[in-house]
């Protein structure tokens, strides 16, 4: 059974950290593209950082560059992101995801073939 995890959510105040984590179970790991999304009420589920599946490359929205770090483990098939200088916009629930494609845009919340649970990250001002 292929299985996404993700932990390390929690409450924090603006300009704080928070790193997350995305165990993978079940799934060649190092053939996947992983993606991490954002949902906040009442709005869509948006794209926010990925990495490639040799961790050779990462992806950006342009509104976490800079404060936001992608990176995997392909050891212990776990996905991580690393959020600094949170703002109160960050808050959401925040999901990752697999994508085996080679050949469609990691921003592409559609071409994604697994997703976790989500876990929650909220920003206090």
């Amino acid at each position: 059974q292929k299985q996404l995890v993700e932990s390390g959510g929690g409450l924090v105040q603006a300009g704080g950290s928070l790193r997350l984590s995305c165990a993978a179970s079940g799934l060649a790991f190092d053939r996947y593209t992983m993606g991490w999304f954002r949902q906040a009420p009442g709005l869509e589920r948006q794209f926010v950082a990925a990495i490639s599946w040799s961790a050779g490359t990462t992806y950006y929205a342009d509104s976490v560059k800079g404060r936001f770090t992608v990176s995997r483990d392909n050891v212990k098939n776990t996905v991580f992101l690393q959020m600094n200088s949170l703002k109160p916009e960050d808050t959401a629930i925040y999901y990752c995801a697999a994508q085996s494609s080679r050949y469609q845009s990691v921003r592409l919340r559609s071409s994604y073939d697994y997703w976790g649970q989500g876990t929650q990250v909220t920003v206090s001002s």
